[in-house]
């Protein structure tokens, strides 16, 4: 047991760690620049930022209305947990990530990559920290956009909201979650983009899936990302009307569980994506 441990060992120690990083960061900057400087990228900006824009115009209209800061905080809760989570960080990993892979078959130049003396295992590591990055930027630039404008209005009130109350609390655990929800559902598109010469239909699947998420038994809840980052929301937005129908209430769990349990599933997806990418043919023809 011993002399294999230290064989195990020795073989690890042997690896080209140095090369393997500088490829990765090589790979990685590459990569960020096609996803952030892209026209096919304009509307993953729009994902990220319509909410701001309504956001600037009720700030506009607000400094002429009497607005309450607890009604703001509860609807920026809102916009976090049900548009960025559900609608927003999910569709714009969807088309960040399916086209790291897929969209570089249908531009036939997923081979320069393969033929170049990479590990595959570098290469989609690589592109999924450049894709991680890139979704990182918008949508944790987008929220901080929002937050900054939603307590701009109230002027030294919201000010001291955010220094002296629970606004950097809040502030940091929504960026943390927006994390989470970018390396979550970037780890999952990446393995579609994987299996799936059309992952988006998949997608839909995985939508559907987090959508009917809360009433599924607790034990089920764990197969999802959002199952996660319902924890960790700072601001509770409890479902109304006929939907709180629809929502089994399970135990809260600490944040370092909800994060530890979404890391692990991150890199359980990340792992087999490895795996997949190993045995990963190139057919332009049937593309």
């Amino acid at each position: 047991m011993n002399q294999t441990t230290s064989s195990f060992r020795k073989r690890v120690m042997q690896q080209p760690w140095d090369l393997w990083w500088i490829q990765a960061l090589r790979l990685t900057r590459i990569e960020v620049k096609r996803n952030l400087f892209s026209w096919r990228a304009s509307w993953i900006y729009f994902l990220a930022f319509i909410p701001t824009l309504i956001i600037l115009i009720h700030v506009a209209v607000g400094r002429r209305l009497q607005l309450s800061m607890d009604d703001d905080t509860e609807i920026l809760a809102g916009i976090i947990q049900f548009y960025y989570i559900r609608l927003g960080i999910f569709f714009g990993c969807l088309g960040i990530f399916s086209r790291l892979i897929r969209g570089e078959m249908i531009e036939r130049s997923l081979h320069f990559y393969f033929l170049s003396p990479v590990r595959r295992e570098v290469i989609l590591l690589a592109k999924f920290a450049a894709g991680s990055i890139s979704a990182l930027l918008l949508f944790g630039s987008a929220i901080l956009a929002d937050f900054i404008l939603t307590y701009t209005v109230f002027g030294a009130t919201g000010h001291d909201y955010i220094f002296n109350g629970p606004g950097l609390g809040q502030l940091e655990a929504y960026l943390m979650i927006t994390v989470l929800a970018c390396l979550g559902y970037g780890a999952v598109f990446l393995l579609l983009s994987l299996i799936f010469k059309n992952p988006t239909p998949a997608a839909m699947i995985v939508m559907g899936w987090e959508a009917i998420n809360p009433i599924a038994p607790s034990l089920l809840q764990k197969i999802s990302v959002a199952s996660y980052l319902r924890h960790l929301m700072p601001v509770n937005v409890p479902a109304e009307g006929i939907f709180a129908l629809l929502t089994v209430q399970t135990e809260a769990e600490s944040v370092w569980t909800a994060t530890l349990g979404l890391l692990v599933l991150i890199v359980l997806v990340l792992v087999y994506s490895c795996y997949r990418i190993r045995t990963f043919e190139i057919r332009y023809t049937t593309e």
